[in-house]
């Protein structure tokens, strides 16, 4: 598990778990007809994404905080949090209507204001799009966007199509130009196969492609469809999706950028510096060598005092590699990747 930060440290936790109880809970927030759709249709959440994810797995059965009472108790106070910054994957669920989808996402949003954000200033939010409509996505970006408690627009990182894809730029834009980091969350569609071979079979085949294959290819194609030379304002969060993997991938990336560039005029420099410039990633999970010696090795590698911002990824457990990365850092890096990496990237006031 993530090691809790030290009291003198004003920590910010950049990945922590809301839901609601059950559909119901959205009810204030949507219309009657979607009320209705959502009663007599039978829908409702599957928190085990239709059984895809085992129930008691440990990093996604235990279920999210769905009272600011018990977030309150589980976290904020007992780590003394500064600021958590709340992530509800509800809307990621496998639904293909996306009027409703819109309805949902809607509904998410507004009752993230009334249930959280108004009752606990130390609460910031991401808020959730449609990822089946580009201009509902927009149009809700536009609708709430502005509101001083969302920090970020959150996607999935398992998508139908990259998120560097030009269909989905008008999305990428309109959080750009609020100020709103993008920040591509593990999981999302279980009806897109994760691989490039096709569907996995178990659940830590599935679980690894998050961090081992979707989100690289996320990398890539944000960096390499110009993405960041059309809107060099963009900032975007990796969550939950691991670390260790990039600086293997920077490498092969500058290497091979070298040898195709003029596939990809817009890129003026080396793919590394495009991603040191406009991405972040989060600490929990965390995979390092339990040898001191070559934890501190990974962590050169990575620059994981300027890459990382913390995130206890709260309530799934990840084992004790958060507690080897604080381990394997400097005074200084710690307190950059426990508190300024993340005020800074989301512009969070003292």
């Amino acid at each position: 598990m993530t090691a809790a930060a030290p009291a003198r440290v004003a920590t910010i936790d950049t990945d922590v778990h809301c839901a609601p109880t059950a559909l119901s809970d959205l009810f204030p927030h949507l219309d009657p007809y979607w009320r209705g759709y959502v009663a007599e249709g039978g829908v409702s959440l599957s928190p085990t994404q239709g059984g895809a994810y085992p129930p008691l797995a440990p990093t996604s059965g235990t279920p999210a905080a769905t009272s600011l009472a018990r977030l309150r108790d589980e976290v904020l106070d007992p780590q003394a949090l500064h600021r958590a910054v709340l992530n509800c994957t509800t809307s990621f669920h496998c639904n293909r209507n996306p009027y409703y989808e819109a309805a949902l996402t809607r509904a998410v949003n507004d009752w993230l204001v009334a249930e959280w954000l108004e009752q606990d200033e130390r609460l910031r939010a991401s808020m959730v799009v449609p990822t089946l409509d580009t201009a509902a996505a927009v149009a809700e970006i536009e609708r709430i966007g502005d509101h001083p408690g969302f920090v970020q627009v959150l996607l999935p990182v398992r998508s139908d199509a990259p998120w560097g894809n030009v269909r989905h730029r008008p999305v990428l834009r309109a959080a750009a130009e609020r100020g709103l980091v993008v920040g591509l969350h593990a999981w999302g569609r279980i009806g897109n196969a994760p691989t490039s071979s096709g569907m996995t079979h178990t659940y830590l085949e599935d679980y690894l492609a998050n961090s081992q294959i979707i989100v690289q290819a996320q990398v890539t194609s944000l960096v390499t469809e110009g993405v960041f030379a059309e809107l060099p304002q963009l900032r975007v969060a990796l969550l939950e999706c691991g670390s260790t993997w990039l600086p293997t991938l920077l490498w092969r990336f500058d290497k091979d950028w070298k040898g195709v560039w003029r596939e990809v005029p817009w890129l003026s420099g080396k793919p590394s510096e495009v991603v040191r410039r406009h991405m972040r990633l989060t600490t929990a999970p965390t995979h390092l060598p339990r040898d001191a010696a070559q934890a501190r090795q990974a962590v050169d590698l990575l620059d994981a005092g300027t890459m990382l911002m913390y995130a206890s990824d709260h309530p799934h457990d990840h084992g004790d590699g958060g507690e080897r990365l604080l381990a394997a850092l400097t005074d200084a890096e710690r307190e950059r990747v426990l508190s300024a990496n993340a005020a800074s990237w989301y512009q969070l006031e003292p």
